[in-house]
């Protein structure tokens, strides 16, 4: 007989909507918290969500909602703010609709995790434990977490842990016997280094060790891309979740893994298209992106994004199933800016139009992102016609630059064979007395190359 499963720990989202971030924004960050904190094992049983001009300096809400939060958490009424404003509830909207889970439900099993929709300071998170007797992360917190949970190679687990580290170091307290100091100085004098000073250098210590093996890796990587520079390159980009992995197995046969979960991929994947293509066409699987996505990460995974970066072609998912589907094409078009990988080509490709309700709402759709985007692909990974239109495309866009020409290979050359037949589409190949004379449609610059190499 099975055992049950364990209960999930049950987690309150707490979001303040700011003057300048409207509706639509505000419900669909939230959402997407919630689905981070799925990925987490966490149950989401309550939303706190507020009105105000800015988070409060001490405690991210007011005095009320604070009031609301501890009831949902069983916490003592005391807010333990150290900054606490007699006039903050002004800034409040009383009229706030507030999660129809409501507090009633919380109170079978308290919430034992408030996630804040917030990159919030040390001291405000400090004060929301003390005022709710929970774990309290931001939204920073909750996206390191997963990382670290999903890092599976060398350069992601150094990556993840860097930022990690980073995060930490403004956070560490000194703890109650923390402000006993080593002995400092030759012979002992001296006033030391205190137990927080000595956990910050520890700190500064293992980044400066991470960021090292980082950066013998990077020039491993950088290695790998350089012998695969003048080969056509597919990079698949986009939010996290649009559905990458999936679409990179259909077009490639790889066994890369996939789950409907946030960030369930954070190493890169390179594979050859299937069934095979002359010229070869390699297909990249890169990391996920998110809103609010901490700039850290992604100055630490930059050595993961060069992928798209060198990329001939990039392939921007976005899942077309989802509300805020233009938000999320806004978000990746910005970090791709950032990186440098603005200027790349690159075709829009709307996934999981499966997803879009019954078949008229399917066409419906179609029609619409077709108007609006007409040179995007609109399909579904799971379709093997969908998938073969979508091949065909990428196909397509590496056949235009391509040019005839002929390349005489002597017989004692016939190592190049291999190299002609991977990078070349060989239309026909004669033999003379000398040589083997191949008749090739290939990139200039790769004919050039082969040219000067015979």
């Amino acid at each position: 007989m099975e055992s049950p499963e364990a209960p999930r720990p049950r987690a309150a989202i707490v979001a303040v909507q700011l003057p300048d971030v409207d509706d639509g924004a505000f419900a669909a960050s939230i959402t997407e918290l919630e689905r981070l904190a799925r990925t987490l094992g966490l149950d989401v049983v309550a939303k706190v969500t507020q009105r105000r001009a800015a988070l409060h300096a001490a405690s991210v809400l007011g005095s009320g909602k604070i009031a609301e939060l501890q009831r949902v958490t069983g916490a003592p009424g005391e807010t333990g703010g150290e900054d606490e404003d007699e006039d903050e509830d002004e800034d409040e909207d009383e009229d706030e609709d507030e999660d129809e889970d409501g507090d009633a439900d919380a109170d079978a099993e308290q919430v034992t995790v408030v996630l804040v929709d917030h990159d919030i300071t040390p001291s405000q998170a400090r004060n929301l434990e003390k005022a709710t007797g929970t774990t309290v992360l931001d939204r920073t917190a909750v996206i390191l977490e997963i990382f670290q949970r999903h890092a599976r190679s060398r350069a992601a687990k150094a990556q993840v842990e860097i930022v990690r580290l980073q995060y930490l170091a403004p956070r560490l307290r000194e703890s109650g016997k923390g402000r006993d100091r080593q002995r400092g100085g030759i012979g002992g004098k001296g006033a030391g280094e205190s137990n927080l000073e000595l956990d910050r250098r520890k700190l500064r210590d293992r980044i400066a060790e991470l960021t090292r093996e980082l950066a013998a890796l990077s020039e491993e990587s950088r290695t790998q891309r350089a012998r695969r520079r003048e080969m056509n390159r597919v990079a698949l980009v986009g939010y996290t979740n649009a559905g990458k992995s999936t679409l990179m197995r259909a077009l490639t046969g790889s066994e890369v893994y996939v789950a409907d979960k946030l960030f369930a991929t954070l190493d890169t994947t390179v594979r050859a298209l299937v069934p095979p293509s002359h010229p070869r066409v390699l297909v990249s699987d890169t990391v996920g992106l998110i809103d609010k996505l901490p700039h850290g990460l992604v100055a630490s995974f930059k050595s993961t994004l060069d992928e798209a970066l060198e990329a001939s072609l990039l392939a921007q998912l976005v899942d077309a199933s989802d509300p805020a589907f233009e938000r999320q094409l806004q978000v990746t078009s910005e970090v791709l800016a950032e990186i440098g990988a603005g200027d790349v080509p690159r075709v829009i490709v709307f996934n999981k139009i499966d997803r879009v309700g019954d078949a008229a709402a399917q066409a419906a759709m179609v029609t619409s992102l077709s108007m609006r985007w007409p040179e995007a692909v609109v399909m579904s990974a799971r379709d093997p016609a969908d998938i073969a239109h979508f091949r065909a495309h990428i196909l397509a866009f590496f056949a235009r630059d391509l040019v005839e020409g002929e390349l005489r290979v002597p017989y004692d050359r016939q190592k190049l064979r291999g190299e002609i037949f991977d990078g070349c589409e060989v239309l026909a190949e004669r033999y003379e007395d000398d040589a083997v004379v191949f008749r090739v449609r290939a990139d200039p610059a790769l004919l050039a190359r082969l040219r000067a190499a015979t």
